[in-house]
């Protein structure tokens, strides 16, 4: 198989962690709307087709047997790729081995002139031995180009499938639904997820505009973990089917979820999901737990704003140099470490948005009744 050699720009990075998020939630919500939707989406099979038609997901997902032969054809490859590199090594083998050959001819040639002993028979011993790396060499390129031939024709037919099927299937999702006749969908509806994450049940006007806006912000940085899906795909397939391992995977995907980690803090806190020790808290009632939360938030609000100003010092002085990774990539820094104060942001408020409301559910525990159902316990 041929190598590639993509490197993905810099620019495409980011524009990908910012446009992919928006146009999924778009897309979402304009399927959540619709009042009926068909046992077989086109979209999906094409999106399956382009990210797995490798393997025949698509075909699978279509509940079709040609998904085996997709399968075995890249079983194939794979292992055709095995060989091709095996085959290269053993080339590379077979050039140096007349290299050293003849420069065993070479030395030997001026210990002749010098008349030193020996070096006759060591240039006969090392001229018999280029013959046979020579020899050996056109065996080599033989084997190897008989393993590049195979791997391209594998690969030419697999390609080859996958044309055939992106024309054919609109037709072959149109018959999948004539067989699957599905009865109208409403929607996915359950009562306790859709409580948990109504905004409007806040009971202040400030809390429900930052638990909107750290929803929005999950949401968000939730669809960056389907790009990590596309880029490990495209890294597994350009590793070990092109024999061409990127330099901009890993390190994007990792710096990626480090800014996911922290931009997603709101939310957590909002949801009630961050690590805490609850042995005796558990057992307070609402008032008392509102009144451990007031004091225990000043811990809260010292590393806040710690983070806060230190983050932003970072980025600032990140993005002053136009600071880069030491990587062979060198993808810039100061995005990155503009989510250090993006991310403190948001918990701060957050964290301001629940002592509000532990003050008033400690001087009126009834503003609690209204929380009941919303956030879990602890």
């Amino acid at each position: 198989m041929p190598e590639i050699s993509f490197v993905l720009p810099h620019w495409m990075y980011w524009s990908g962690l910012i446009v992919f998020p928006l146009l999924a939630m778009i897309f979402y919500r304009r399927k959540v709307s619709e009042e009926t939707s068909k046992p077989v989406s086109l979209v999906l099979a094409y999106f399956l087709l382009i990210t797995g038609g490798f393997i025949g997901v698509h075909r699978l997902y279509l509940k079709s047997l040609w998904s085996l032969v997709f399968i075995a054809l890249f079983s194939s490859v794979l292992f055709v790729n095995v060989e091709v590199r095996g085959a290269r090594d053993t080339l590379s083998e077979a050039h140096n081995d007349i290299k050293l050959a003849e420069f065993k001819i070479q030395r030997a040639e001026r210990d002749i002139q010098k008349n030193r002993r020996g070096a006759e028979e060591r240039l006969t011993q090392a001229k018999k031995k280029l013959t046979d790396a020579k020899a050996a060499l056109v065996i080599e390129e033989e084997n190897t180009d008989r393993w590049n031939s195979t791997a391209s024709t594998l690969g030419g037919a697999l390609l080859l499938l996958i044309l055939i099927d992106a024309f054919l299937l609109p037709k072959l999702v149109k018959q999948r639904n004539l067989i699957e006749q599905a009865p109208p969908d409403s929607g996915f509806h359950c009562p306790v997820v859709e409580a948990e994450h109504d905004d409007t049940r806040e009971p202040f006007t400030f809390n429900r505009v930052i638990a909107h806006v750290n929803g929005l912000a999950g949401e968000f940085v939730a669809y960056w973990s389907v790009i990590a899906v596309f880029v490990y795909y495209y890294e597994v397939i350009a590793r070990y089917v092109f024999n061409s391992p990127t330099i901009w995977a890993h390190e994007g995907m990792f710096l990626m979820f480090g800014m996911q980690y922290l931009i997603a803090g709101g939310i957590v806190l909002r949801e009630g999901g961050h690590v805490r020790v609850d042995v005796l808290y558990n057992y307070l009632p609402k008032r008392g737990k509102a009144i451990v939360d007031i004091f225990t938030s000043v811990f809260f609000f010292i590393f806040m704003l710690t983070l806060l100003v230190t983050g932003w010092t970072f980025f600032y002085d990140s993005f002053e140099v136009s600071e880069v990774s030491f990587t062979e990539w060198a993808i810039q820094y100061w995005p990155i470490k503009l989510s250090l104060s993006l991310g403190a942001a948001l918990l701060l408020f957050q964290g301001i948005a629940q002592l509000i409301k532990d003050i008033a559910i400690a001087i009126k525990p009834s503003v609690a009744e209204l929380d009941t159902e919303v956030r879990p316990e602890g």
